[in-house]
């Protein structure tokens, strides 16, 4: 099958291509929270433990969409799964597409087995929204246990793709079908370059539950594609850094989407958690670096991955004088430099 083929492919570029964005970052370094030198809190009663989507989470993070659809991606999503599991986030399948071709590879995608308890969300592209049923995505998400479905927008990938969708006309009108028809909740995610306030905006009137920013920073998805066709690699080098970073795209789908909200897209540590969370964030997703622990690791790559970065969260929580992520967002900070610039332009007075 072709679309196992990408997927294999995607795979192995992830992991040994330089696919980074090559100029343009996340801006996260451009958010400086506010130090307080006397936080009036011991280390000890900070707690990680938070609600989306009412569910409980021991810590505030989630797998964004990784893989699924190729016999490889089975083990790498059960070894992910059972970090989850063990540590209680949540886990983004990879696109399901693969498997509503080939139903074969259902297996590819079910994690149950490890992670009977985990917040577990299944992913289909907004393009295959025409092509599919309610009830054919309905399937879907049942056959692996899902609680919730991520519809990743990803037109910068596409465009770039040599087999990609070339034609996004009437999306929004989709996205709002499948949240009036879906007996689940819905996540909209880019895929790494980002959501503006004006997508938000319209994606504000639908029945959506959450939004993925996928900013800008980390990994390019132009750049990823780029590299599978020698023709489309003169264009990836051309895009690589096209998007909205992923502070500035986090500050612009808060000032017009009142409801949870996930910041991924190249956050690498936890103080950059920490700074999405104090800009409105209700969960942090990361992709890559498990990917890239899974590989070197398997599943304690992957758990020693999450307890590092909650163990730096912790750090940055005890220095902002925060107990909670509910204190957290309410930090002070300032915005600097590029992202400052940023704000004034596109959304002050909004927020």
């Amino acid at each position: 099958m072709k679309t196992e083929k990408r997927k294999l492919e995607h795979l192995e570029i992830c992991l040994n291509k330089d696919v980074n964005f090559k100029e343009k970052t996340t801006m996260l370094e451009d958010v400086e929270l506010i130090y307080k030198a006397l936080p009036e809190i011991s280390k000890k009663e900070i707690s990680l433990k938070t609600t989306f989507l009412e569910k409980d989470f021991d810590l505030p993070f989630m797998v964004s969409a990784i893989t699924g659809g190729t016999k490889k991606a089975e083990q790498i999503n059960k070894d992910i799964a059972k970090a989850c599991q063990a540590l209680g986030i949540a886990m983004q399948l990879g696109s399901q597409r693969a498997m509503l071709e080939d139903n074969s590879l259902t297996e590819t995608y079910f994690v149950r087995d490890v992670a009977p308890d985990i917040f577990l969300l299944g992913n289909i592209g907004v393009a295959q929204l025409e092509k599919y049923s309610i009830n054919e995505i309905k399937n879907m998400l049942d056959s692996v246990e899902a609680n919730a479905l991520c519809v990743h927008i990803n037109a910068a990938q596409e465009i770039i793709q040599k087999e990609g969708d070339h034609d996004f006309r009437g999306m929004v009108k989709r996205i709002k079908r499948l949240a009036d028809q879906l007996p689940y909740p819905i996540v909209v995610k880019e895929v790494g370059h980002g959501i503006s306030r004006e997508i938000a905006s319209e994606l504000a009137k639908t029945k959506i539950s959450a939004i993925d920013i996928q900013g800008s920073g980390g990994t390019s998805w132009i750049m990823v594609d780029a590299y599978r066709d020698k023709n489309s690699f003169v264009l990836g080098k051309i895009f690589r850094d096209f998007g909205i970073p992923t502070a500035a795209s986090l500050l612009e789908v808060r000032s017009v989407f009142k409801r949870p909200i996930i910041a991924s897209g190249g956050i690498r540590n936890g103080l950059e958690c920490a700074k999405c969370f104090a800009l409105g964030a209700s969960l942090c997703g990361l992709a890559l670096p498990v990917l890239r622990a899974q590989s070197k690791q398997g599943f304690k790559g992957v758990e020693r991955l999450f307890n590092n970065l909650a163990e730096e969260l912790k750090i940055a929580m005890f220095m902002t004088g925060s107990k909670n992520i509910e204190d957290l967002k309410k930090a002070d900070y300032i915005l600097k430099d590029n992202l400052a610039f940023w704000y004034n332009q596109r959304i002050k007075g909004l927020i």
